[in-house]
């Protein structure tokens, strides 16, 4: 039988015997394993795309408890492409400004996104569940479309044998066991990956001795829409720290810095949970009780994220702590790079080796956030009296002085990744804006009523602003879109991808990531590019 591991939040994908669980093995182009937010966005993009993709997941749906509940904004634009970001954002409780605390003392404030011209805002925070749920509903949508997306709740992969040119599977189910098999294989199956474990391969890492409480408070209360974050936290058997959100539907979640000596069942035992909540809110405030938990910190990834025909994203690859929001963010952002590459491979029109690049674009994302995360880790939880003393100064300084406020981490938040001097970019010969160089993601820009984001097509992009477009419709049978802009009358655009210059031309990938760009481009300069970041190119791993 399936095992049961938890409760079902959204039943989404009820079992149902198939007819291949009484024929020979079948051959799929790309099997997912896991059902959670990564494997369904890769799912969705793929299916989009035209590549049939088959889900795995040992549940009928999505679990309790809020789990991941912060979503940037670079997330939310890629749930737009995916047709599901405006369902995310109405649901979703918008946040900006965050507050941070030492005792009773507030130490400063932030905003992240101070700027306008935005179409979505730097966080949303939303239940991981409804997550889950928008991009199921847009699954079901791109189905009736003819998208060949399917998936089998109910069947969890408990054997793997991989071979020269496919994969195989063995699948549990009510009805008993079944063989599938897999021409690419997508591990996306958490943190305590199985499949991870079949093939025996190390997830290495620190593992940081503290423990968090989860509390989902549902309440009506009077807290402002902010990231509320307190070191040494002045409510009674509140730990080190203690950290307060809004949630959609009078949700907040509260997490308590337990330490690393503790007794697991006592904690979660409900009668001390409401103690400790009970000394945050105060006396006499109403609420329940909707999920409980115990974390601990852990910063973990595997060495490489391709094992031939076998791929890891999101937890299964790599694990942070959550201080900083960049589990889910990040493993949708993996999804948003294999998408494109998988398709491209499958449908023979890029190299197999272009999947290469996305261990090492990946990897390249997951250490940066591991980084963030840890140095984040050691100054929540500081280890020596010396780690204390100075933790405690900054924090008094930072009251005072806007000097040191930056080295106050209460968990610096997700951003999206650049990836950097890395094999699929080209040449960047604009003398242009920073935060759109190549190997970073575009920009959003407001252009009249509409913004960038929402212009840029499916594939791959130039993007020609106030400069002339090179004959080039298509390279090696990939399509190119061309979209022409002009700056006049766009002045953020202007100052977000000209800086100085007085045109310029961007070439992006699928996923919007800038591949090389320059004041001006022949068709030659464009088609040399494009084959470099299709992995045609003698430095692509």
């Amino acid at each position: 039988m399936v095992d049961v591991r938890y409760d079902i939040a959204f039943r989404l994908y009820p079992y149902e015997k198939v007819p291949d669980q009484d024929l020979p093995p079948k051959r799929h182009p790309v099997v997912i394993v896991g059902g959670g937010p990564i494997g369904m966005a890769l799912a969705l993009d793929l299916g989009r795309k035209g590549t049939p993709v088959l889900v795995l997941d040992d549940h009928e749906g999505v679990g309790q408890g809020s789990r991941a509940i912060c979503f940037a904004k670079r997330t939310l634009e890629i749930a737009d492409r995916l047709g599901a970001g405006q369902a995310m954002v109405d649901k979703g409780v918008v946040w900006n400004v965050g507050k941070v605390f030492h005792g009773d003392d507030q130490v400063f404030e932030f905003n992240l996104q101070p700027e306008g011209g935005h179409k979505n805002p730097a966080f949303i925070n939303l239940q991981q569940p409804y997550f889950e749920k928008f991009i199921v509903d847009e699954i079901r949508k791109a189905q009736d479309d003819g998208a060949p997306i399917e998936i089998r709740g109910c069947n969890a992969v408990t054997g793997l044998t991989p071979t020269a040119d496919h994969v195989v599977l063995t699948v549990e189910t009510p009805d008993g066991p079944y063989q599938v098999e897999a021409d690419w294989l997508v591990a996306c199956d958490g943190a305590r990956s199985p499949l991870r474990d079949m093939m025996r391969l190390s997830f290495d890492g620190r593992v940081f001795e503290d423990n968090f409480l989860i509390a989902d408070v549902k309440m009506t209360a009077d807290f402002p829409t902010e990231r509320w974050f307190w070191f040494e936290p002045p409510f009674k058997d509140s730990g080190q720290s203690a950290l307060l959100h809004k949630q959609p539907d009078d949700i907040w979640r509260i997490d308590f810095q337990l330490g690393w000596d503790i007794d697991r069942a006592k904690e979660l035992k409900e009668e001390n949970v409401r103690a400790r909540v009970d000394a945050m809110l105060g006396e006499g405030v109403a609420y329940t009780l909707e999920w409980t938990s115990i974390y601990t910190f852990q910063c973990r990834r595997m060495q490489t994220f391709r094992h031939d025909r076998v791929f890891f994203a999101g937890d299964a690859a790599h694990q942070v702590s959550p201080f900083g929001a960049r589990g889910a963010n990040s493993g949708i952002q993996d999804a948003d790079n294999l998408a494109w590459k998988l398709d491209l491979v499958i449908r023979g029109l890029a190299p197999e080796r272009l999947l290469d690049s996305y261990s090492e674009e990946r990897v390249h994302g997951a250490d940066e956030n591991i980084l963030n995360s840890t140095r984040a880790t050691d100054f929540l939880t500081p280890k020596s009296e010396i780690s204390q003393i100075f933790r405690n100064a900054v924090l008094a300084l930072a009251r005072e002085h806007a000097f040191a406020r930056p080295l106050v981490n209460s968990g610096r938040l997700s951003v999206p990744c650049v990836y950097d001097g890395l094999s699929l970019n080209g040449p960047d010969l604009l003398d242009g804006p920073e935060r759109t160089r190549v190997g970073a993601p575009a920009v959003d820009a407001p252009l009249g009523e509409s913004h960038l984001l929402d212009h840029l097509p499916e594939g791959f992009t130039l993007l020609c602003i106030d400069a002339p477009a090179p004959d080039v419709e298509a390279v090696d049978g990939v399509p190119l879109t061309h979209l022409s802009l002009s700056a006049e009358g766009n002045p953020l655009l202007a100052e977000r991808y000209l800086g100085d210059a007085e045109g310029a031309v961007y070439l992006l990938r699928p996923d919007q990531h800038v591949v090389a760009r320059w004041p001006a481009v022949s068709a030659d300069e464009v088609r040399a590019a494009m084959q470099t970041a299709l992995g045609k190119d003698a430095g692509c791993p």
